[in-house]
């Protein structure tokens, strides 16, 4: 799979998100460290910063995803890269004149989540453009393995900068990233052109446009069950976020470089994971996937609640971690694969703008529940209801003929239909799914959301 080539233009799109996703490993839970160490921030206030911050995001990212449907997409990427560039780096000038806030971070989250969403959208349509329907499965996994391999070098490194030059040290690595990163995608060669009209400037036709992606996903009975699904996991597993850096950092005492490395070493696991997706859907299909990974990611959370001090606290997180991963990797670029392979190319800006936006409003919503709960009673408790919680979620799996139909069932509506093509494109018809979502989303258990 590593060998595969892919195109020149893949290549610069992988390069571009390989050089953002280290950056984003190094400062790999800064926000919350930040927050923690120099703020000195409540539990309730480090979950706000989780769960604020994503969810205006969401809101902004809502009238988005139509112009990101109807522009040319690699213009899309640069723009949302220099967006983030330019508000993370505000962060250590603030910090420097000692204007920094807790308001500050959280306006900045805000924006970044936004910006995510789109350059997620618009990666995703110009993805699909560039490599042939028999490489999706290849692509999605590619980038899932840079993205854990990022993780599992990147927050040890963030952590020792941390200790040795200060807490913002990171957000300024992070920042680059996301200018290196325009400058990758800068560098494709060709010119996009657009394979059809835009959608008339009519304002019934582009409020229609908000919802179309949740339409699509809501009207197909297999999207719709791993959405939900996907909602609750994803929006579970980041709510421990906040509460596990209250708990390692503050009452266990871990130093920011044992935190770092609780959640970098089980990454391996995600290389693991991401290499083994093709072969284990040769073997067992799609739907197997789904029924028995999706299932087993859901086991493990539940062992944070028994986290103690010392090096058998690091190992639980670590060994439960691992766990969590493994599935998680190989789950995540099947269902990046599915969900492009059964929407249709005039909306795939719109559907993945729509499940990246419920994502991140499941995640904001339960991230505030539990920073609440762990007020009234403590982050323990918090961590202990989210994994009983979770060990509900495989009820909400899609059943085998809700996947297993051989052609996506979508309405094709000529008006809408907006496709960012290379001069070069590679033939008609081709399907390609989208970059393995970054959950930065982002953070410690940043299990795809992917952007899985």
């Amino acid at each position: 799979m590593g060998r595969r080539p892919l195109g020149r233009r893949f290549g610069w799109l992988w390069a571009a998100y390989a050089v953002s996703a280290y950056g984003s490993g190094l400062g790999f839970g800064a926000f919350p460290l930040i927050a923690v160490l120099a703020l000195h921030a409540s539990p309730a206030q480090v979950s706000a910063l989780s769960a604020v911050g994503p969810a205006v995001g969401a809101l902004i990212a809502v009238p988005l995803a139509p112009w990101v449907e109807f522009r040319r997409k690699r213009r899309v990427m640069i723009t949302m890269d220099l967006i983030r560039f330019a508000v993370m780096a505000t962060v250590p000038l603030a910090y420097a004149f000692g204007w920094l806030s807790f308001v500050h971070l959280l306006a900045i989250s805000s924006v970044v989540a936004a910006a995510r969403i789109a350059f997620n959208a618009a990666s995703g349509a110009y993805l699909k453009a560039i490599v042939r329907p028999v490489d999706l499965l290849v692509a999605n996994a590619r980038f899932e393995s840079t993205n854990w391999s990022s993780i599992a070098i990147g927050p040890p490194l963030g952590g020792a900068a941390i200790g040795l030059f200060g807490p913002v040290t990171t957000v300024v690595a992070d920042a680059l990233s996301y200018l290196f990163s325009a400058l990758g995608i800068a560098a494709i060669r060709g010119r996009d052109r657009e394979d059809a009209p835009r959608a008339p400037d009519k304002s019934p036709v582009q409020r229609r446009a908000l919802l179309d992606g949740w339409r699509h996903i809501l009207g197909d009975s297999g999207l719709r069950a791993l959405y939900v699904n996907n909602l609750l996991v994803g929006g579970l597993i980041m709510a421990t976020e906040p509460l596990l850096a209250v708990l390692l950092l503050r009452q266990l005492g871990f130093p920011p470089w044992q935190y770092g490395l609780a959640f970098a070493a089980p990454c391996v696991g995600g290389l693991i994971g991401s290499r083994l997706a093709r072969r284990v859907v040769a073997r067992y299909g799609q739907h197997g996937v789904f029924r028995v990974v999706g299932t087993l990611r859901a086991l493990w959370l539940i062992g944070l609640a028994f986290v103690r001090p010392g090096v058998v606290g690091l190992v639980t997180v670590i060994a439960v971690e691992l766990a969590i991963i493994i599935n998680m990797s190989l789950y995540t670029p099947v269902l990046a694969t599915y969900r492009l392979e059964h929407t249709p190319k005039h909306l795939v800006a719109r559907t993945l703008s729509a499940w990246s936006i419920g994502q991140q409003a499941s995640i904001a919503i339960l991230t505030a529940l539990g920073g609440l709960l762990a007020d009234v009673t403590s982050p323990r408790t918090a961590l202990t209801v989210a994994g009983l919680l979770i060990l509900t979620t495989p009820l909400l799996l899609p059943r085998d003929d809700q996947t297993s139909q051989l052609e996506p069932s979508w309405p094709v509506a000529a008006h809408h239909t907006s496709q960012c093509v290379p001069d070069d494109h590679v033939g008609e018809g081709q399907r390609l799914g989208p970059s393995a979502e970054r959950v930065a989303v982002e953070g410690p258990l940043v299990i795809a959301t992917p952007d899985a």
